[in-house]
């Protein structure tokens, strides 16, 4: 992958030299090996490469022969040497960035469809002046932008548009989307007057000052398949995966692969030991020194089972927050999960070895993955209960015996919920809309996911995962987690003929007699023993509750309530206190302290510093 920044200026003014420079200077991380800049008329390029394919050739910004076209690209087309061939395209490099270019150019975003891959990209018509910027359909790459009294600036990250736009500001509607989820749904940002492109989105800005958002994909449940038993089911998800990681693999520069042991990175790993077989693939694995929460041994008999080339690291709790305030400078946001530090330090130990990893994300989304998918039927059954009886009872098990078990309290968060949207976003909600309300004043935003969306609840479930906690959340996590050291990472969960099979797969072969993720376990059974596939799910469980209660408290009390809190001057303080000393007594508040914790963080080492700390 690769750093992108831009502007378009409709005062009359080119664009300064020295400001785009510094735009670029922040995404160094981003694209390290080489830099480019295309200042045409108004309207100014830059960007930060990390070599992948064509290593020697495609410099960008790219323009065509005649000069009318030029784009800047971030990600990678894995499919463009077919889309070469198929439209016939009169190339000069032996590289993605112009197929790209030439097909958008010829086509318009319509032709984006066609595109496999991950891409955030701007490309200037010099015929108009107009700039496109688009972003691929899964979100797996970010594209932010800023409308300006004198244009518009645009950058990979946020805070590459800090030399454009100056200094970074809270935006208080967007807080209570944050707490509520842990992350600010597209197009808001946690930013004032920053957006971000939604996944499948475009934008388009005219050399007269006019902005147009719109889209050329978007997500939706089509008609279920009714010619699938569970023998093709199984096969097909087979075959489209072994595809789809064949795919993932194409790149001039050596591959890797983040190995769990769990279920999805053992199907990845396995059908990319298997796609070549004359090299031995190079694994990577995360662990703690937690025996109950630590998947390096799963990890092991998956790698001897394919006989990978297998390193591993161990996250411990030393200078744990000194590397979130770090890493906080590098992801724009808040740390929304406790194991960013494990993906940094992940791709820390890959970075040694290779520049492009696959892994698993998407998987969960698609097929059903998560605990809340067994009880999806029981979340729409609650749907049917009034608010003003529904509400009351589920705070009441909220606060009681969710007090005492963290999942009965999720459950209480989401049958609480007013809306369908709310109640399926709320099982990963560290408070309810009661207690966001509270904290700062107003209530999060509505989603718009499911306006219009029929299907039954498992599917529903699916598409507000797919629309909002992937792409924002997870997401955003994996591509800036692994750009902390170069590197970039390909999830083939999220090929479009998986994503397209998943959508229209019924959902008795994801959740089949209580068991989550079902077509996707018979599939790695293929590979690896099953008694790895059946095992309970953990994922990159970090034990926060026992951190913040035992040597963390003191760091804890200080960021959340000491004097330059900056939760304490946006929150309600009083609040925020009994949360602190409730947990340090021996209540379970991990989940709602996190949020609060990495909001602070965030704001000490990314919205208020322009460099990241040492």
């Amino acid at each position: 992958m690769c750093g992108i920044a831009g502007q378009i200026r409709f005062d009359g003014r080119a664009p300064d030299p020295l400001q785009l420079s510094a735009m670029t200077d922040q995404l160094v991380h981003r694209g390290p090996d080489d830099e480019g800049f295309a200042h045409l008329g108004p309207v100014a390029f830059g960007h930060r490469r990390l070599s992948i394919i064509d290593l020697a050739g495609s410099p960008q910004p790219m323009s065509t022969p005649d000069g009318r076209f030029t784009i800047c690209f971030n990600g990678e087309i894995l499919n463009y040497q077919e889309l070469r061939e198929r439209h016939r395209l009169p190339c000069r490099t032996s590289g993605d960035t112009e197929v790209l270019m030439l097909l958008v150019s010829q086509h318009g975003p319509g032709i984006l469809n066609e595109i496999r891959g991950q891409f955030g990209f701007a490309l200037h018509d010099a015929s108009d002046g107009s700039v496109l910027l688009a972003r691929d359909r899964a979100g797996i790459l970010p594209v932010f932008w800023s409308h300006q009294p004198w244009g518009v600036a645009f950058a990979s990250e946020v805070k590459a548009l800090r030399p454009a736009i100056g200094s970074l500001s809270l935006d208080e509607a967007s807080l209570a989307d944050f707490l509520l989820q842990r992350f600010v749904p597209a197009p808001h940002t946690l930013y004032a007057g920053v957006r971000k492109l939604r996944p499948g989105g475009w934008l388009r800005i005219t050399a007269d000052g006019s902005v147009t958002e719109g889209a050329y994909w978007t997500l939706h449940l089509p008609t279920p398949r009714t010619d699938l038993d569970e023998t093709s089911a199984v096969e097909e998800l087979d075959a489209l995966m072994r595809t789809a990681v064949e795919e993932a693999l194409v790149a001039d520069v050596p591959v890797g692969a983040y190995l769990s042991g769990g279920v999805d990175s053992s199907v990845t790993v396995s059908l990319a030991a298997q796609a070549r077989p004359g090299a031995r693939l190079v694994t990577f694995a995360a662990g703690f020194a937690h025996a109950e929460i630590d998947e390096r041994p799963a990890a092991r008999r998956v790698s001897e089972r394919w006989n990978t080339d297998h390193h591993e690291v161990l996250v411990s709790p030393d200078n744990f927050f000194e590397e979130l305030g770090r890493l906080s400078w590098y992801r724009d946001f808040p740390i929304s999960e406790p194991a960013d530090p494990a993906v940094a330090a992940l791709s820390k130990l890959a970075r040694e070895h290779v520049k492009v990893v696959v892994s698993g994300e998407g998987s969960d989304e698609l097929f059903g993955g998560y605990a809340k998918y067994k009880l999806a039927a029981a979340s729409g059954l609650a749907g049917r209960v009034p608010t003003a009886i529904r509400a009351p009872l589920a705070d009441v098990m909220t606060r009681t015996i969710g007090a005492r078990k963290e999942r009965l309290a999720v459950l209480g968060r989401s049958l609480a919920g007013d809306s369908e949207a709310d109640r399926i976003r709320a099982w990963f909600s560290p408070f309810t809309q009661r207690d966001v309300t509270a904290l700062c004043g107003r209530p999060a935003r509505r989603l718009d996911a499911l306006d219009g969306v029929h299907g039954d609840m498992v599917a529903k479930f699916g598409i507000v995962d797919l629309a909002y906690w992937l792409p924002d959340n997870l997401l955003e996590r994996g591509d800036r987690m692994t750009m902390t050291s170069s590197v970039e990472l390909r999830p083939p969960f999220l090929d479009t003929r998986v994503v397209d099979f998943a959508l229209a797969l019924p959902s008795r072969f994801k959740v089949r007699r209580g068991d989550t993720k079902w077509v996707v376990k018979q599939v790695a059974k293929r590979y690896v023993d099953a008694d790895l596939i059946d095992r309970p799910k953990i994922g990159f469980a970090v034990p926060i509750d026992s951190w913040f209660r035992g040597h963390l408290a003191g760091e804890v009390r200080d960021l959340l309530c000491g004097p330059d809190s900056h939760v304490a001057q946006w929150l309600d303080a009083a609040a925020v206190r009994r949360l602190v000393d409730d947990h340090i007594a021996g209540a379970k508040h991990g989940k709602q302290l996190w949020p609060l914790v990495s909001l602070e963080l965030w704001a000490r080492h990314a919205l208020d510093a322009a460099a990241p700390p040492r």
